[in-house]
């Protein structure tokens, strides 16, 4: 795991650090269950002070993505909360981990078809629901889901789903991989949810990188969590030189994105400003994901 902080940036260095973990752990980079290094470790590596270090990790405790346990060091949370999570697990929820666990490794659905007969005998599903919690974030998993299904796509938040579980009923349930284990008690086992990883960015950093001159970076997204994740993966790469721009979709002043040398811009976004000369998209969901999603669909319907 690669993790870079600015000391100068407005932008306080334990949030830097905080964002930059859970875009990690969003991407997959750090994988449920993985141990982060210990706090004096990551201090000296980052050359900050390990208080820094110490309430970044509390604080993505506290907000459940990672777990604490005095005198070890954190981990990603899994699937059930913990390291220990498969305890007291049933067959079917022991069958959804083998699942999740294949897809991570590259294996296909089809190469699993005889050990998962009983799922793959579940009832089609006749649309796709996406459960995230941030309005604007499931917009736009909803939107890339779009572009490669045939099914409709729909959505709600978690507490929408907790409150009326109905709601997955007939759905193939997906959401980011870090909230599957809260998801999976609230849809049914004969369809388990899908958990989904997003894209790296190594593409954009590098071309921040490659800037020679002074530059303005505009960063354009529906979803609030979007641009305060990229704010924070993005400034190490930006340093003192360039200026990073904000703005959400839809724009209040389109013609202030025009002053950017470089944009940077989400899937819904995207389409919106392709008049600008240097304009560059971002993905939210990785191919792997999509796929996944696509091959379940028909493996789950040419097996009747």
């Amino acid at each position: 795991m690669e993790l870079r902080v600015d000391k100068k940036s407005e932008i306080p260095v334990r949030q830097q650090l905080a964002e930059q973990i859970i875009f990690a752990i969003a991407t997959a980079e750090l994988k449920p269950g993985q141990a982060l290094p210990s706090v004096r470790e990551l201090a000296r590596r980052l050359k900050i002070h390990h208080n820094t270090v110490s309430h970044a990790y509390n604080d993505l405790v506290s907000r459940t993505w990672l777990v604490g346990r005095r005198g070890s060091r954190v981990i990603v949370r899994t699937a059930g909360g913990s390291a220990d999570w498969t305890k007291g697990c049933d067959v079917d929820d022991l069958i959804n981990a083998t699942i999740r666990l294949a897809r991570e490794q590259g294996h296909s659905l089809q190469a699993l078809r005889e050990r998962v007969a009983a799922r793959l005998l579940a009832e089609p599903p006749d649309h796709v629901l996406v459960v995230e919690q941030e309005p604007g974030l499931r917009r736009l998993i909803q939107e890339e889901i779009r572009g490669w299904v045939t099914l409709p796509v729909e959505g709600c938040s978690l507490a929408d789903l907790d409150a009326h579980p109905g709601l997955a009923i007939g759905a193939l349930t997906v959401a980011g991989h870090y909230a599957i284990g809260k998801i999976e008690p609230l849809v049914p086992k004969s369809l388990p949810a899908i958990a989904l990883t997003f894209g790296g960015a190594d593409k954009h950093l590098e071309m921040l990188r490659q800037l020679r001159q002074p530059s303005i970076v505009a960063v354009v997204s529906v979803s609030a969590a979007f641009l305060q994740t990229a704010r924070s993966v993005l400034v190490p790469a930006l340093g003192q030189r360039h200026t990073m721009q904000e703005f959400r979709f839809p724009l209040d002043n389109p013609k202030a994105v025009s002053a950017a040398d470089l944009v940077f811009a989400d899937s819904i976004a995207h389409p919106h400003l392709i008049k600008h000369t240097k304009i560059y998209q971002y993905r939210l969901i990785s191919p792997d994901s999509l796929e996944y999603i696509r091959t379940a669909m028909k493996s789950d319907t040419t097996t009747r």
